[in-house]
């Protein structure tokens, strides 16, 4: 894998740079720690990428020897999740297995022939399945706006009976192709709005109508040369309904109406270990827990959710949010989402909570921007790393959190979308390969993790979490202090019953109670 790790300076250079831009000596920055809450600065020195790494080497040696996979309901993510859920028992943290139903999907194959070619084409999850050998029909080109394929109207009559190729943007891949199918389509293309591949999913097996896949943006734009012709698309998945489970670990100490909550997804794809995808953000969220420990001095709980099934529509972390009362919902202040930080040609990105950079899904739920700045501001003066924004797409296990309104914030080191020269000036690596060149496949192993990325994004896990377990303050006005014990909260509610039947009898002092 040491192709992808080549970079325009080695770690040590480009880290060098941004610490002389920054008017600090290298020295000075490797140590530098602004000012901030004892918990953060503590936690970022006991925050080691060597244990961090130590977790990824287990999880590579489960998944060796578990056909090569961690998959959601597979002996692999079983094995893992009883890995990080013994050793967070062991800690003494408080430990939960919450298990769920969901529709285990493995692709079984994905071939597009066009114009006598050969296209690559990757299979969106869920898909309905062709016949072996594919189906065969004439390309029906779609045209583009901003919401193309998403409306009846953008169909033809004669879409009827073809495979219809359309522009990703403007609705979800399910609803492309729902209404591709009710327009008569008898299958779909979906290609990319920007670089890299596309890897997509319907949601749900239940939304399914015809076989979907994948394109690049250059094939897409290649296969629109031949409308009308004739193309084979082979696109077949095997599907079960299986079970899965997610690990839940609170802290014992801490209040508990205002948690802190960081979570990552524990699973990987069927195709392959998934150590960058993501073991990197599961590995991380381990080490920063056993470091700080299961009864630490905080103003508020932490709980770390290890997800399962996101590779199948963020199945695990929806199942567990919607599970909760809306009491229970308002008890989470905020939530951290760490999923591939140590890409092998790795960016620098935290959720864009403000909308700042005004694209995509907008900005997320009151507190978001905090959040977003609080990772900007140390990376930059800690680790002279300059962050850019990535939108809320949508696409890791954050989605339902924001969909009731808990803020959220997070890193990412980018995944199948190329780095463009500019960020490749700016952060080192390669530029026109993606982020993360084994995303979804079987060389997503221990060789495909930057470790300098790793340390400084673990580094940042560990700072935010240090912060918030301090204060929340500033993301939900919540001042630090404990919260009300349950027999504070009877004697208040007996002391209201008292007031209430006094006033009821006429008590002229009741008003005053």
């Amino acid at each position: 894998m040491s192709l992808f790790r080549k970079r325009t300076l080695p770690p040590v250079a480009l880290a060098a740079c941004a610490t002389l831009a920054l008017g600090l000596t290298p020295a000075a920055a490797a140590n530098t720690v602004p000012d901030g809450p004892a918990l953060a600065k503590q936690l970022v020195k006991k925050v080691d990428v060597n244990g961090v790494n130590r977790h990824l080497i287990a999880l590579q040696r489960i998944a060796d020897t578990n056909g090569g996979t961690r998959a959601a309901s597979t002996a692999g993510h079983q094995k893992s999740a009883e890995y990080i859920a013994t050793k967070l028992e062991a800690a003494g943290f408080q430990v939960t297995r919450q298990e769920f139903p969901f529709t285990y999907a493995e692709t079984l194959a994905e071939k597009l022939t066009a114009g006598g070619q050969n296209v690559p084409v990757i299979a969106m999850e869920y898909t309905v399945s062709t016949p072996v050998g594919g189906i065969t029909a004439p390309l029906a080109v779609i045209p583009v706006d901003d919401t193309s394929g998403c409306e009846a109207t953008d169909y033809t009559a004669d879409v009827a009976g073809k495979i219809a190729l359309i522009k990703r943007g403007g609705c979800s891949f399910a609803q492309k192709q729902e209404t591709a199918a009710a327009a008569g389509a008898i299958g779909a293309i979906v290609y990319n709005n920007t670089d890299g591949d596309l890897n997509g999913t319907l949601g749900d097996p239940a939304v399914a109508k015809i076989p979907t896949g994948g394109v690049t943006a250059a094939n897409g734009a290649q296969l629109a040369t031949l409308a009308g012709q004739p193309v084979t698309l082979e696109l077949r998945a095997f599907q079960e309904a299986r079970t899965s489970y997610n690990v839940i670990a609170e802290t014992k100490t801490g209040r508990k109406d205002n948690v802190v909550m960081l979570g990552s997804h524990l699973d990987s794809v069927p195709a392959g270990p998934g150590i960058n995808d993501n073991g990197s953000g599961s590995a991380t969220l381990l080490e920063t827990a056993l470091q700080l420990g299961s009864s630490p001095k905080v103003n508020n709980a932490v709980r770390f959710g290890f997800w399962s099934a996101e590779e199948f529509g963020l199945i695990g972390s929806t199942y567990y949010v919607d599970q909760l009362p809306f009491e229970q919902q308002l008890d989470i202040a905020l939530y951290l989402n760490f999923d591939m930080i140590g890409s092998p040609n790795a960016g620098y990105f935290a959720y864009d909570g403000d909308n700042s950079d005004g694209v995509g899904a907008g900005a997320g739920p009151y507190g978001s921007a905090q959040i977003e700045k609080t990772f900007v501001d140390f990376m930059q003066a800690a680790r002279g790393v300059s962050l850019e924004g990535t939108d809320f797409t949508g696409r890791s296990d954050y989605g339902e959190f924001i969909a009731v309104g808990i803020p959220a914030g997070g890193l990412d080191t980018g995944a199948e979308v190329l780095k463009t020269p500019a960020q490749a000036a700016k952060w080192g690596g390669t530029a026109g390969i993606a982020f993360d060149p084994c995303y979804h496949q079987a060389c997503d192993n221990l060789g495909n993790i930057d470790r300098v990325a790793l340390d400084r994004n673990a580094d940042g896990v560990a700072w935010a979490l240090g912060v918030y377990a301090t204060s929340t303050e500033s993301v939900n006005g919540v001042k630090p202090g404990k919260s009300k014990t349950a027999k504070q909260k009877a004697a208040e509610r007996g002391a209201q019953r008292n007031f209430s039947a006094r006033a009821v009898a006429g008590d002229p002092h009741a008003l005053t109670a």
